[in-house]
């Protein structure tokens, strides 16, 4: 299978890539238009409910071009005031 687009974004690994295309963003512009906590919030939903809070951090990060543990406090912070009905997966420890 031919490497996705947008694991050329930081932060972007095969396999969020391939989640993201399940909600249908298979290329950067597409990923670019749309606000990175509304996708992380479709991922949980709609593909995988054990996203942790790395993979939040992880999409964040591409789309402000940083890498991801530079901000995850924060992104975890904004998503749980925008989502406060939204749980962790608290079984995973590994972020």
């Amino acid at each position: 299978m031919p490497k996705s687009p947008l694991t050329k974004l930081p932060n972007i690994w095969p396999a969020i890539a391939d989640r993201l295309i399940k909600i249908w963003i298979t290329t950067p512009e597409e990923f670019f238009i749309k606000d990175p906590y509304e996708v992380f919030y479709e991922l949980k939903r709609k593909v995988d409910p054990t996203l942790c809070r790395c993979a939040l951090a992880s999409l964040v990060g591409a789309k402000e071009g940083v890498k991801w543990n530079t901000l995850h406090k924060s992104a975890v912070q904004e998503f749980e005031k925008r989502y406060p009905q939204e749980k962790w997966n608290t079984a995973w420890k590994g972020c």
